[in-house]
């Protein structure tokens, strides 16, 4: 489906914040663009491919998922192959933002990657800058950097008001990831 409305795209979106749900609000328009025929690409920054459940299923309704994130968490100063990972995600996003091919881009945790100091800020800020003009742009995760919001037309902020974590209840499958 092609239509005068995917000319109306190319705003940018921020879901930050230390609140959950900001993966599984990008999912959910990633499937709203998708019900519209929209093309839809996600790049997973931090995340090791095939271990959640929105990457598989994501997968098996259309969207593009790529994950670039190691089998491990990040604590405290990430480790050289880490930074490389986040790397290696930066120059694939630049690469789909600004190609056009794609109505919708996702880049998941691109924000948390900045606040590990695994990526520089203006290397992201270009990268918005880079982008095709047709293109719905979204980037997630917390800690992001306040010199985004200006570059942004969306930003919503998840705040934690209450979690079970908070009582010792451990990420669930099907809920957390």
């Amino acid at each position: 489906m092609s239509g005068k409305w995917k000319e109306k795209l190319g705003l940018v979106h921020i879901y930050t914040g230390n609140g959950k749900g900001k993966t599984t609000a990008a999912f959910g328009l990633a499937l709203r663009m998708l019900g519209s025929g929209g093309k839809v690409i996600i790049i997973q920054f931090m995340k090791a491919p095939n271990v959640y459940g929105e990457q598989i299923k994501g997968e098996e309704c259309g969207i593009r998922v790529e994950s670039y994130g190691l089998p491990k968490f990040v604590h405290g100063k990430p480790e050289p192959d880490d930074i490389e990972a986040a790397k290696k995600a930066l120059g694939r996003s630049r690469e789909v933002v600004s190609s056009g091919d794609w109505d919708l881009v996702i880049l998941d945790e691109i924000c948390v990657a900045l606040g590990f100091g695994m990526l520089d800020v203006e290397e992201v800020k270009e990268l918005i800058r880079s982008k095709a003009a047709n293109t719905e742009l979204v980037l997630t995760g917390r800690y992001c950097p306040e010199e985004l919001f200006k570059m942004a037309d969306y930003i919503t902020e998840m705040r934690e008001i209450k979690h079970p974590y908070q009582r010792g209840v451990l990420a669930r499958k099907g809920v957390e990831f």
